[in-house]
């Protein structure tokens, strides 16, 4: 199961992103262009003092991680902005939008498309790293003769390092905590005709219930259907923006090697394991997912940005590879 695509602008935990129906779905292996699109209200946290532009204005959407927040090891910087960036201004913006760090840490920005651009470290941050991001948007323009109005800034921490590594063929997921092995998990993920993505996905949120049908992913509207489904599941940890999730499934209770059933693309737990993997998991901690037929997720099928190689990360970067700023 998992919900219906939409924008990861604000990727926190609320009644709001509960809203309209949701379903585990296959979907299609290129992400949504709603994935660079936020949804809702705007997260980003501005200046009080905004200043007379010379042009229509340009504004962030927002910025995820939310001010204040603890994010996993594998959590980016989110920018999204409410007009489209040009080319030719994307170093500029790049070095108006500044990244400070408590200790080290190599990164860089990436865009995908003209509206979002993402700043991750080169590999997984350090846990206990406090993180700043500082948006110094004023008077800077987006090549399209938009300028920025105010400024932004969000600080952030990096909790404990908390991963899952999925074996689709092996029916287990494997949880550490800093390195060390916590749980191993029965599991099932999708079938043949939907298989899950590979790759590692950061937790974009989690609901303790998610109302999800096959319709809203484009799976079956057709009541007669052995694949239409309308349910509300729980313990739902939220992967991909097209509809991959970890959570309890009444059609699959008993998940594990002896039961081999497949999912819509989800990995379902038990009851139990379901529940307590929600109560483990955060804000970009990493789900790695291997032995799927499938590709891995586009980078910007939520928060999957480690599925690109340093190489390619940089491609995408108007500016390439720095070092964030000394935290003071």
């Amino acid at each position: 199961m998992g919900r219906r695509k939409g924008g990861i602008g604000i990727a926190l935990v609320t009644a709001a992103m509960l809203v309209g129906a949701s379903a585990c779905g296959g979907g299609n292996d290129k992400a949504s262009g709603d994935d660079a699109k936020a949804s809702g209200k705007p997260s980003a946290s501005t200046s009080p003092s905004p200043t007379k532009p010379a042009g229509p204005p340009m504004l962030l959407d927002t910025i995820t991680p939310q001010a204040g927040t603890t994010v996993g090891v594998a959590m980016p910087i989110s920018v999204v902005f409410t007009n489209p960036v040009a080319a030719k201004a994307r170093a500029a913006v790049e070095k108006h939008m500044k990244v400070s760090a408590s200790q080290p840490v190599a990164g860089a920005w990436h865009w995908f498309g003209d509206r979002r651009a993402d700043w991750r470290p080169k590999t997984y941050w350090p846990s206990g790293t406090k993180v700043k991001i500082d948006a110094e948007m004023t008077g800077v323009g987006n090549g399209n003769g938009r300028y920025g109005v105010r400024n932004y800034t969000h600080t952030f921490t990096i909790g404990d390092d908390v991963r899952a590594a999925v074996s689709v063929t092996g029916h287990t997921m494997k949880v550490t905590r800093n390195g060390q092995l916590v749980r191993t998990l029965s599991i099932n993920a999708g079938s043949a005709q939907y298989p899950t993505w590979n790759g590692t996905m950061a937790v974009i949120d989690k609901q303790e219930k998610v109302h999800m049908t096959s319709c809203s992913v484009g799976i079956s509207c057709d009541k007669g259907s052995p694949n239409y489904y309308d349910l509300t599941l729980p313990w739902d940890v939220h992967l991909t923006q097209s509809g991959t999730y970890v959570h309890y499934s009444t059609g699959d209770p008993n998940p594990g090697s002896g039961s081999a059933r497949g999912s819509h693309g989800c990995v379902h737990l038990s009851m139990s394991d379901a529940k307590w993997f929600y109560g483990q998991v955060k804000q970009g901690d990493p789900i790695t997912i291997t032995g799927s037929p499938r590709a891995k997720a586009p980078a910007d099928n939520g928060y999957a940005d480690f599925n690109l190689a340093w190489d390619q990360w940089l491609a995408g970067s108007a500016s390439g590879e720095g070092t964030a700023a000394t935290l003071s």
